[in-house]
């Protein structure tokens, strides 16, 4: 375990030198770029299912969505799971400005890197389970553990800007 760990920047590779560990703060913000940007874009799915259009993709679902679903192109459910997923994407884009802000706060102030790594971790981890649950799960009941993992990632968020507020104010 204590590998693991290393390499994920929660503790030092060794006990000889505890000012070791990384901050992986420019990681989680290019991993969480390209999620948000990129494997949460609704444009993928689109294009599987033969509705994008590039001259105004913003429109497509409001526009072709449900002639597609009458043609027979598409089912209701899919064109649910598409709909869910371009808000999925459209939270991961205003979400992201959180984590940058409480990432950079974090680093600027000197928190330790163990505990930049630590939020890091949990809001990833938080926020993919949120994509995935997003834009897979139609069950109301099952649903809700959107808003847990929502709140996860927020709060991890949080617990980071707190940490660099108790930083930049220590005597």
């Amino acid at each position: 375990m204590a590998p693991l760990a290393s390499a994920l920047g929660l503790r030092a590779a060794s006990s000889s030198s505890p000012a070791a560990v990384p901050n992986n703060a420019p990681a989680f913000l290019c991993f969480h770029f390209v999620f948000a940007y990129g494997v949460l874009s609704s444009r993928t799915l689109k294009q599987w299912y033969g509705i994008d259009h590039n001259a105004s993709p913003r429109e497509d679902l409001a526009r072709y969505g449900d002639a597609a679903v009458r043609s027979g192109r598409i089912t209701q459910r899919q064109l649910d799971m598409l709909r869910r997923n371009e808000a999925a994407h459209a939270n991961a884009v205003e979400n992201y400005a959180l984590l940058v802000a409480a990432l950079g706060f974090a680093t600027f102030a000197g928190v330790e890197p163990r505990h930049v790594n630590r939020a890091g971790l949990v809001y990833t981890a938080a926020r993919v389970a949120y994509g995935l649950v997003y834009v897979l799960v139609d069950h109301p009941l099952w649903s809700q553990v959107r808003g847990v993992t929502w709140w996860t990632g927020n709060i991890s968020c949080l617990w980071l800007l707190w940490r660099a507020w108790g930083k930049l104010n220590e005597a």
